[in-house]
């Protein structure tokens, strides 16, 4: 896709008629979100990689990164594709007790070793908790928390049956640590961050492992257990501005001003619809004819790909139980503002 500029330095705005976009009714979103969408702190909305709405709530700035919760999970899949593309992991098939030798299952664990990087990137790992009830804080109270996640792997279930589990997105962090030495926020900050103009998230190191360090107002940079291994699953502060670069940097199929910094096939296989409607660690949705993929996470943080747009959709917000589903905001109002 041929663009004129790219927003590694700062993002250009633009004129949303001259983006093929309804002005009048982008303006909308402003009272809407003040009226339904208390939570939400930043909105970018961006076409043909210019920003044709952008606004922000709850005294936050442009400048101020917010806690992106489970959209760290989709910044891991990136950070496993340049893995491999640097050679640094065979591939996804490779199976995940490679990386920990030291890890001995038991006899009975026979379904354990047949696990690959593959299930841990599309969610189709068997845990012993039923769907979207997994008991995070168990992990976060563990002086090991990839022992205990390894623990866990193949038991109560089959192998390819989805179920979605942030342990999983952990232990992928792990394994690119075990792999190339350094921390997934490291290899973010050269790899990823870096080269399309994202900040860098700095190490800040924990204070504490309690409910607020690792998911309340004391999150800063990137979230790491007590090993010091980066949190894969949430755990990584980011503005809207930068996940929405992340977003182009997608929808450019990996290639940022001439630089390939993520490969095309990696880009194609991540976002590649299924029947679950999940990709390594994206969100796939088809409707009325449109089709998306987004990083999600908790309280309503959201980067929505639209390819057939060429089009990002940026959303930082606090977390909060039961936050509004976004999707009626970007699918009413977001997609209805596109005229062409």
């Amino acid at each position: 896709m041929h663009r004129d500029y790219w927003p590694t330095a700062k993002w250009e705005a633009a004129d949303p008629a001259s983006l093929g976009m309804d002005a009048e009714r982008l303006a909308g979103i402003d009272p809407l979100i003040k009226a339904d969408y208390s939570n939400i702190n930043g909105i970018v909305v961006a076409r043909h990689g210019y920003i044709a709405y952008e606004s922000y709530y709850n005294g936050r700035s442009p400048e101020e990164p917010q806690h992106a919760a489970s959209v760290t999970k989709s910044i891991l899949s990136a950070l496993i594709g340049i893995a491999i593309d640097a050679g640094h992991i065979e591939s996804i098939d490779q199976k995940v007790l490679d990386f920990f030798p030291e890890y001995v299952p038991g006899a009975a664990d026979r379904q354990k070793q047949d696990i690959t990087i593959r299930h841990l990137l599309t969610m189709t790992v068997p845990y012993p908790f039923d769907d979207w009830k997994e008991p995070l804080d168990k992990m976060c109270m563990q002086t090991d928390w990839v022992k205990y996640v390894l623990d866990l792997l193949g038991r109560g279930g089959t192998i390819g049956a989805f179920k979605y589990a942030t342990a999983g997105a952990h232990l992928l962090s792990a394994i690119l640590t075990r792999s190339t030495g350094l921390s997934a926020r490291e290899i973010a900050n050269e790899h990823l961050f870096k080269p399309i103009g994202m900040k860098e998230v700095p190490d800040y190191g924990m204070e504490a492992f309690g409910f607020d360090d690792l998911f309340g107002h004391k999150v800063r940079g990137w979230v790491e257990d007590p090993s010091g291994i980066s949190t894969g699953g949430w755990g990584l502060t980011l503005t809207a501005r930068d996940m929405a670069r992340l977003g182009l940097l997608y929808l450019s199929r990996g290639k940022w001003d001439n630089k390939q910094v993520i490969s095309e096939t990696w880009i194609d296989e991540s976002t590649a619809m299924n029947p679950f409607n999940y990709g390594y660690l994206w969100w796939l949705r088809e409707e009325d004819g449109i089709y998306t993929y987004s990083a999600l996470g908790d309280g309503g943080n959201v980067l929505c790909c639209v390819p057939g747009h060429d089009m990002v959709i940026a959303i930082t917000s606090d977390f909060i139980a039961n936050s509004r589903d976004r999707w009626p905001l970007i699918k009413e109002h977001i997609f209805e503002a596109v005229m062409d």
